[in-house]
């Protein structure tokens, strides 16, 4: 056995962003089964140029729609997408921190 340190895999990746949140597709874990696809509730996934690991097509968003729900991510049978979603600014009503005064 050799005691030489793992290299760190460097995945084919690309992130889309919009107000929401940012998108995030592996193209090397991307299989291209099509079920983010079926089961986005907004319609905003579709096919890639980039093809995936078995040489199929992976997906890309369309953020101008995408609501950063995360049903792609949760339904992806491989972590190939990663969604995170961007925090809100509270509202005054929200906003429970004591004033300074």
């Amino acid at each position: 056995m050799s005691n030489k340190p793992a290299k760190n895999r460097e995945w084919k990746q690309e992130t889309y962003e919009n107000e929401k949140g940012t998108f995030t597709i592996f193209f090397d874990l991307c299989k291209g089964c099509g079920l983010c696809i079926e089961k986005c509730p907004t319609q905003v996934i579709s096919w890639s140029e980039n093809l995936g690991f078995m040489g199929t097509p992976a997906v890309k968003p369309r953020m101008e729609g995408c609501i950063v729900c995360g049903m792609c991510e949760l339904v992806c049978p491989e972590p190939a997408i990663s969604i995170i979603r961007k925090k809100k600014k509270p509202t005054p009503i929200q906003d429970n921190t004591p004033q300074e005064q």
